[in-house]
């Protein structure tokens, strides 16, 4: 199966200005795939202790690493340097990536959303990637994504901006997602059980996890008042959705054996 891990970078993660809903919206998009998401890592705008995770990361070998956040134009936006700082390839300037920013600002210049067109120094800093890496269009925004295709981990790098980290995913990057994790499959089943004491099926669970590795069980308790019964969930990736749909059901059908001898109803 293949592995990703998510690095949310910014301070204003940390101090509450923002809330992380990329890694939120990527994780289920990654699911979706048959992937497994192992890690995410909300990090400050320091490229020399986001390089540091980063190396580390690139030493564990996951399939993918993703980075959100830090490729704007301005000082704080410092991911191109933690990322050329983790690989060990040096930041350069990308002809290619400095053609979408220039192009991008034409664009913005003559639709009159930017006052001028030119290729100033911070526009120009967003050009500057690290070596080997191919740069992704933005047609939202105007800072490049970009792909470093390592010797056992690809790392992609998103703008935090959730518009344009939305676009470029379904986008330019989702030929990239093809390549690097396949369309993989996966399904989900949530149902509400006339029970509002988690404890009582605690043993249930664990033990039906035992048996069905493959597919994940998660108990949800609201409380204890009318009303606020308990949900379980049960989620399968795979090769394909019909085979993540088979492990799902299976299991499903033991659940409700086992709460059935337990008097307990799945209601919905």
């Amino acid at each position: 199966m293949s592995t990703v891990e998510i690095f949310s970078i910014g301070d204003e993660l940390l101090r509450g200005v923002v809330q992380d809903s990329n890694s939120f919206w990527m994780a289920k998009r990654i699911a979706a795939r048959g992937a497994s998401l192992g890690r995410v890592i909300v990090m400050p705008d320091d490229p020399e202790s986001v390089g540091d995770e980063l190396r580390l990361a690139i030493e564990r070998g996951p399939t993918l690493i993703l980075t959100q956040g830090g490729l704007g134009p301005t000082d704080d936006d410092n991911t191109r340097e933690a990322i050329a700082i983790g690989s060990r390839h040096s930041l350069e300037p990308n002809a290619d990536a400095e053609e979408i920013v220039r192009s991008r600002y034409a664009e913005l210049a003559a639709a009159g959303r930017v006052a001028t067109p030119e290729l100033t120094e911070p526009r120009r800093r967003m050009s500057r990637l690290p070596r080997g890496a191919r740069p992704l269009d933005n047609q939202i925004g105007a800072a490049p994504a970009f792909v470093l295709e390592l010797e056992r981990t690809t790392v992609v790098a998103l703008p935090g901006v959730p518009p344009e980290l939305q676009w470029i995913w379904d986008h330019t990057l989702a030929p990239e997602l093809d390549r690097i994790l396949g369309p993989g499959g996966f399904a989900e089943i949530t149902v509400t059980l006339d029970l509002r004491d988690e404890s009582a099926i605690a043993d249930l669970l664990r033990d039906l996890q035992g048996r069905h590795p493959d597919v994940y069980v998660k108990s949800r308790a609201k409380g204890f008042d009318a009303g606020e019964d308990i949900r379980v969930t049960l989620t399968a990736a795979g090769r394909s959705d019909d085979y993540a749909q088979r492990l799902v059901e299976t299991a499903l059908a033991e659940l409700g054996n086992q709460l059935e001898r337990m008097g307990i109803s799945i209601v919905r």
